[in-house]
């Protein structure tokens, strides 16, 4: 009895170093994708860019990150998912380190596609080796290793606010961050990566339920649109009306993020009492509450704080719950995951970019309005996901 003991007690060991190094790689991730919004001003003086123009880099970086989700979703399924996470984290260094120092748009344009690209494979990398270290009971974990996400994305703003303030710039704080992606990088190289779900031979022959698959990404495909025109357009939101300095609005940006990641460490212990379709529909409700009290009340920093809190508090577990929602009902390979964040990549390439072109001849509200319309289109299609998935389940079951 003593052998078997010894074996399993080291697997845990080993499941959970691995899950470790996967949440400080997503705390790297975190940190990486919400640095944009509060150096968009500063980028835009760099290289001389209106508002409009610069806000291409949300488009660019999304398109990088589709390109990297599809690529990475298979990689994953083929070569040694460590080795992927690995060269993803070196190449966000890479991109941080040189982004303040580059006085071209086109140039930061194409730099900022490299990162997208590595930012998507590091994502499908985390949420899918995480679903193969500890399979079905992954829950509580990718409610942790999103909640780890969200670590990082509070702390970005705060970081940068703090060597903007120390250096009057934005290169020192974008190489301190640079910084920051190494320790993941290396702690990752030097684990074992986790065997796939299945087969090579079976991962490429396809996906199962296709149509599911398609819905899902749309659903994402929305969610992340208003999650990542939040994250990244409040800071300038605020400032253009008037309602925040550039130091309180990154600020402002640091709240929405760390209400985000509130609400993820207490969606853990929330996801082993409600469905997931309870706790989808109440995370939709309240992001639209939020929206909704900026949109009523624009001069009002309370609403304008108050709603921030709650839009990202409510978010919190969406992007999670929908992942194990679809983990339930089909197997989750590297490229159904891939495809999941092909929409999300879609949407947050799109999204972003609408309220760029539309800010200046619309106004600052604009924000709100597209954000608003957004999470609306997405309740719609979680309820039509959700009333056509009860009837398979039923179904099924019978």
């Amino acid at each position: 009895m003593t052998l078997p003991t010894a074996v399993d007690s080291n697997v845990r060991r080993v499941r959970l170093t691995q899950s470790a190094a996967y949440f400080a790689a997503f705390v790297a991730l975190g940190l990486f994708g919400a640095s944009l919004g509060p150096t968009l001003p500063g980028l835009a003086e760099n290289t001389r860019s209106a508002i409009s123009q610069i806000s291409f880099l949300f488009t660019a970086r999304a398109t990088g990150y589709l390109i990297g989700s599809f690529i990475g979703g298979r990689l994953y399924d083929r070569v040694p998912g460590h080795l992927v996470m690995g060269l993803g984290l070196a190449a966000m260094a890479v991109v941080l380190f040189v982004m303040p120092v580059i006085p071209l748009l086109w140039l930061l344009l194409v730099v900022i596609l490299i990162g997208g690209i590595a930012e998507g494979a590091l994502d499908v990398g985390g949420n899918t080796l995480l679903v193969w270290v500890h399979r079905e009971k992954v829950g509580p974990f990718m409610n942790a290793l999103h909640f780890f996400f969200g670590i990082g994305a509070f702390l970005s703003p705060i970081v940068i606010a703090q060597v903007v303030l120390l250096s009057g710039g934005i290169r020192g704080a974008y190489w301190v961050l640079a910084l920051l992606m190494l320790p993941p990088l290396i702690w990752l190289l030097r684990l074992s990566s986790p065997a796939p779900l299945v087969k090579r031979h079976d991962s490429a022959a396809g996906v199962s339920r296709p149509r599911l698959v398609f819905v899902i990404g749309l659903f994402f495909f929305l969610y992340v649109g208003a999650e990542v025109s939040f994250g990244g357009w409040i800071y300038t939101y605020a400032v253009a009306l008037g309602l925040a300095t550039p130091t309180t609005a990154a600020y402002l940006t640091s709240a929405f993020w760390g209400a985000l990641t509130l609400g993820r460490l207490l969606a853990i212990p929330v996801a082993l009492r409600l469905t997931p379709r309870a706790i989808l529909f109440s995370d939709l409700l309240g992001s639209l509450i939020g929206v909704g009290a900026i949109l009523l009340w624009p001069g009002s920093e309370v609403a304008l704080w108050g709603g921030s809190f709650l839009v990202g508090f409510s978010m919190a577990s969406i992007f999670p719950t929908m992942l194990s929602f679809a983990a339930r009902r089909m197997t989750t390979t590297g490229t159904v995951t891939a495809w999941f964040l092909v929409g999300s990549s879609i949407g947050a390439m799109l999204m972003p970019w609408i309220i760029g072109q539309l800010f200046v001849p619309v106004g600052p509200q604009v924000v709100m309005l597209v954000i608003g319309i957004d999470l609306l289109l997405a309740l719609g299609v979680f309820t039509a996901l959700a009333l056509r998935t009860g009837k398979t389940d039923a179904a099924a079951a019978a």
